[in-house]
């Protein structure tokens, strides 16, 4: 369930999970397997992953709005709009 928030909340910010991930100090293979539930995050590295999405660690902890619908984007940051 963290995972698919993380997933939910760097979409909305349109960040790429290697952006995420550089950001953040993670590899991109962890950014994916936390996002899929493949693999558990560190308790200290929830706080690294909310600085990045600018939100509190509590924010990661809630259950997902709904399913993602946007596709993945690998160019850093997604252009606004579009």
């Amino acid at each position: 369930m963290v995972g698919a928030r993380i997933r939910e909340l760097r979409l909305e910010q349109a960040l790429s999970q290697e952006a995420l991930a550089l950001e953040s100090g993670l590899s991109r293979n962890m950014i994916i397997g936390i996002e899929w539930g493949r693999k558990s995050v560190a308790y200290e590295r929830l706080w690294d992953i909310a600085d990045v999405l600018d939100v509190p660690v509590s924010q990661l902890l809630l259950p997902p709005d709904s399913a993602a619908t946007i596709s993945p984007y690998r160019g850093g940051r997604r252009p606004m709009g579009g």
